[in-house]
């Protein structure tokens, strides 16, 4: 198996992962079967990842307006 270092692990790589073959060793069906599920599994916290970076950048600038507005209306004499 290749492994590659420095690299994140996406879903087609675990999809393209291979093994050496050994005498008595695990039914291929059942290891590829995992690996699918886990490449799915990957794939969707990818995508829950991407979408929680957006949510964040957007309440960031939201704050950020929230705040400007916030330290002008400060200075205004009351």
């Amino acid at each position: 198996m290749i492994y590659l270092t420095g690299e994140r692990l996406l879903p087609h790589h675990v999809r393209a992962a291979a093994f050496d073959t050994r005498w008595r060793g695990l039914d291929p069906d059942q290891v590829h079967a995992y690996l699918n599920r886990l490449a799915d599994e990957l794939d969707q916290l990818h995508r829950d990842l991407a979408t929680a970076n957006t949510e964040a950048e957007r309440i960031r600038q939201a704050l950020r307006q929230w705040q400007s507005r916030h330290h002008n209306m400060s200075r205004w004499p009351t």
